[in-house]
């Protein structure tokens, strides 16, 4: 088992569903690779066009079977779920790396919208056993 980084640039969002209705929404990622968990910045009032432009490094093996994002409004009282997209690792870790890609964004089984990462990068570590 190889253990390694996952690097993910995390760009954009598109045509999300507005959950505030006075206001537009606040959306933030939660990005979920087994385990680890990490969270993007808030893009206040950003609506359904948010970005972001962050970059966010996880540990993982080689049987790592997928990134997963949860899209969140941001909201005072509990945060509104807005999407999540799943995107498979495997690729990644037979190329080394993946172009930009757009991947839908689902809530209950219905496309809504699109997220976009400009890379990832997987690379093995030599760590001592």
């Amino acid at each position: 088992m190889v253990h390694g980084k996952l690097e993910v640039l995390l760009v954009s969002a598109k045509g999300l569903e507005d959950t505030d209705f006075l206001n537009n929404m606040d959306p933030f990622v939660i990005l979920t690779c087994r385990t680890q968990e990490q969270k993007s910045s808030v893009a206040n009032g950003a609506g359904s066009e948010p970005e972001w432009n962050e970059t966010f490094v996880f540990t993982v093996s080689d049987d790592t079977p997928q990134l997963h994002l949860k899209i969140m409004d941001s909201d005072l009282t509990n945060d509104d779920f807005v999407g999540e997209a799943t995107i498979p690792l495997e690729a990644v870790f037979q190329e080394g790396s993946l172009p930009p890609a757009v991947h839908p964004v689902v809530k209950e089984e219905k496309y809504c919208g699109e997220v976009k990462l400009a890379h990832l990068h997987s690379s093995s570590g030599n760590s001592p056993p």
